[in-house]
């Protein structure tokens, strides 16, 4: 099958033998570094050039820092990722060291690295975990977390290899876009970018945009909207669409709602604000699940990842979204602001040069590692064969039967003193099963978005004697579960077959499944899985409603659950490839607005061409103020318009995508024509007015000895800036979701 795929170009079928050929080498000079001291060794490792001598130099220095010697597989994966390939290698086979010896290879080449983690604490952990293996090849290494300062990340991007978690290196990069001086600039150059959980960052989170926002205040709370919408009732006032992503009033909820504001007709022009801030207020109630969603912790609303099971800090929705959550759990409102600049991740990631990494389940994702990023997947075999017995996936007509059936499984094989693993979807999941688990006499640990600070310590004991573990998802807890815990009673653990993976729904990723499952059996151990799933689960009702309505028979269960998963990734995968397209016009106008910051950062450029355009300015200027105050003065100038502008124009295109199916049904052209047509013609003269009022404001501003005073003539940039993520929208704008409602009203009212 190997031969086949590789023969039809299929994602995942790097040919491993080049890499495979060169570890007779690697043990070959593996064997001349054993005999020299330390201090010989970093002097070799900082000579090596060649990746055989210098993955030798890497395992010496593993085995002599940390006591492992990286097995031939974890050199392989080594190899992948020093060629710029997503190297997919099996949880528990060591990927944290073997991410170290690439990138510490890349960093002996003399290419600066930066390490992407998914969140602060694996950052810190691997940095530091990894740093005496650093130290002996003479490579430094730093980390960033959430409360670094800025003195704090000039030294980590100083080092030869930063680790940091992806979000933190995108506001890095976003706050460098506002610096007037570069010795105001943080983030380092982007060379090289090494990315751990490589598919839940490039394909996950691909969509979601890191955003800088100034100007800070409060969210207007729209609690009359809130306390409507919490009135009306499904099934009466609204209905909910079967892929569960809109939400619509009927006649009676329409009803409902005009007389409570005042017997106004909601679906006339002047009250089509009414009708939107109603529909927000809506989705908020009806489709945004508290401890599905998100939770409430610290009198705030915090936004649960989908894919990873945990909370995501500094998050929020978009289009009033969020502010409506808030003012249906009745909390103050969260700050707001106007947005100075955003940056996808997967614009941050394809700024470097080189582009590799490393996770569990890459091969599934392989056509959109393609698509989007032009990488290739090189699947790295185990180190010993996985043994793990996967069991075929239960399929139960109701929730009722499954719920039933898990625990009664639970039960069998805690009976027996085996470890059990059981993965939920969402918090609310976790809980309800868990107080099951307790009325049935089944004492378990729960792993979820409330205590994820707890996570290393309660995966590690995940496969103690008797252990039962209810999580949300596995993906990046960057934990291994050890058979017998902290015990180390392996061989006991391994006689009961193992760690007993349970998962109580089917996601819909293939690739969480697989995440799931790969928590048992690591390193050749024994391990068992299996999967439950009833005709009443989303996945589903939501991707493949059809089949709900007859018995399905046990052979066809299997079908029925992958042709559900198979629709939910392609609409997924269009969903990303959609915002990509409407994203990619944004991006080259981005670049022509930072090359230009860029230009006018670093050179006198700012103060040349102020010269041209007012000569007469510069004149009176030059006899009392030092030429290098003028340049700043210019500089100063010149980066204020360009940034106001480039904000303006950004809530431009914010605008513009909200409407574009309305401008594009009246022209009769394709949205994303009319989109990038519409967004041409506005940044066209963008360059040009920045010119023309920088001139204006380098005419009129005081000039002093101590630099210009651009306040003074009321251009003030932000006093503070924050920094925050904006959740993906699965509900579209508020003006789709008013037109939604409209157009359900008006086919409803045709029947």
């Amino acid at each position: 099958m190997s031969i086949v795929r590789r023969l039809l170009q299929k994602p995942g079928t790097i040919e491993l033998a080049p890499f495979q050929q060169l570890l007779p080498q690697v043990e070959a000079h593996e064997q001349r570094l054993r005999g020299l001291s330390d201090g010989e060794l970093t002097a070799v490792a900082q000579a090596a050039r060649d990746d055989a001598e210098i993955c030798a130099c890497c395992r010496e220095a593993a085995w002599r820092a940390l006591g492992e010697r990286p097995y031939d597989v974890q050199v392989l994966g080594t190899l992948a990722m020093l060629s710029g390939l997503i190297a997919e290698m099996a949880t528990g086979e060591g990927k944290t060291l073997c991410g170290a010896l690439a990138a510490a290879g890349h960093a002996l080449r003399g290419r600066p690295v930066h390490v992407m983690s998914v969140n602060d604490y694996l950052a810190r952990r691997d940095a530091e975990w990894m740093r005496p293996v650093y130290d002996l090849l003479g490579v430094t290494v730093g980390w960033i977390g959430q409360a670094s300062t800025a003195a704090e990340r000039r030294r980590a991007y100083a080092a030869q290899v930063t680790y940091a978690a992806v979000s933190e290196f995108g506001f890095d990069v976003l706050r460098d876009r506002l610096v007037t001086d570069t010795a105001d600039l943080v983030a380092g150059d982007p060379v090289v970018v090494l990315i751990d959980e490589a598919d839940s960052v490039l394909i996950d989170e691909a969509r979601v945009p890191l955003v800088l926002a100034g100007a800070a205040e409060t969210a207007n709370i729209d609690r009359e909207m809130a306390r409507i919408a919490a009135g009306l009732r499904p099934g009466q006032h609204y209905e909910i669409d079967e892929d569960g992503r809109n939400v619509s009033l009927t006649s009676a909820g329409a009803g409902a709602a005009e007389h409570a504001l005042g017997g106004i007709d909601l679906y006339t022009a002047e009250h089509t604000g009414e009708l939107t801030r109603l529909n927000v207020a809506l989705h908020a109630h009806a489709l945004l699940q508290r401890d599905v969603d998100y939770i409430i912790r610290d009198n705030a609303v915090q936004l649960i990842n989908e894919s990873r099971g945990r909370v995501t800090r500094r998050q929020r929705w978009p289009d009033g979204l969020h502010a409506a959550v808030e003012a249906k759990e009745g909390l103050a409102a969260s700050e707001s602001g106007e947005i100075l600049d955003t940056v996808t991740i997967q614009s941050l990631v394809r700024r470097y040069q080189t582009i590799c990494g490393m996770t569990g389940t890459a091969a599934a994702a392989g056509e959109q590692f393609r698509e989007f990023y032009g990488l290739e997947i090189a699947v790295i075999p185990p180190n010993r064969p996985c043994v793990r017995a996967d069991e075929p996936d239960r399929l139960y007509p109701t929730l009722n039967a499954k719920e039933k059936a898990i625990v009664g499984q639970v039960a069998a094989a805690h009976a027996t003193g085996r470890p059990v693993l059981i993965g939920t979807l969402d918090v609310a999941g976790s809980e309800q099963l868990a107080g099951q688990l307790g009325r049935a006499g089944l004492r378990c640990t729960v792993l979820n978005a409330r205590n994820d600070a707890q996570e290393a310590a309660i995966v590690a004991e995940a496969g103690a004697y008797g252990a039962i573990t209810v999580s949300t998802q596995m993906a990046g807890r960057g934990t291994d579960i050890r058979l017998g815990g902290s015990s180390g009673d392996r061989v006991q653990i391994a006689g009961l077959g193992g760690l007993y993976v349970i998962g109580t729904s089917r996601h819909a990723s293939s690739r969480l499944d697989h995440q799931l499952r790969g928590r048992a059996g690591r390193q050749g151990d024994p391990g068992g899985s299996v999967f439950f799933a009833s005709m009443e689960d989303e996945l589903i009702l939501q991707y493949a409603p059809d089949e709900v309505r007859g018995p399905v028979a046990e052979s066809r269960a299997p079908w029925v659950l992958g042709h559900a998963q198979r629709v939910a990734e392609g609409v997924n995968l269009e969903i990303h490839r959609n915002t990509w397209q409407y994203n990619k016009l944004v991006e080259d106008q981005r670049r022509i607005v930072l090359g230009h910051r860029e230009r006018v950062l670093r050179s006198d450029d700012a103060l040349s061409a102020l010269a041209q355009r007012c000569p007469e300015r510069l004149a009176e200027l030059s006899p009392g103020v030092d030429r290098r105050v003028l340049v700043s003065a210019a500089r100063q100038v010149v980066l204020f318009h360009l940034d106001r502008a480039w904000a303006q124009h950004l809530a431009f295109l914010a605008d513009l995508r909200e409407g574009i199916h309305l401008r594009a049904l009246a022209r009769g052209t394709a949205p994303l024509n009319e989109f990038n047509r519409e967004a041409i013609l506005a940044f066209g003269p963008l360059l040009d007015e920045v010119a023309a009022q920088s001139v204006e404001t380098f005419r009129i501003a005081e000039i002093t000895a101590d630099g210009v005073d651009l306040d003074a003539i009321g251009l003030k940039r932000p006093t503070a800036t924050w920094t925050y993520l904006v959740h993906e929208n699965p509900f579209g704008t508020d003006i789709d979701r008013a037109l939604r409602s409209v157009a359900r009203r008006f086919r409803k009212d045709a029947v």
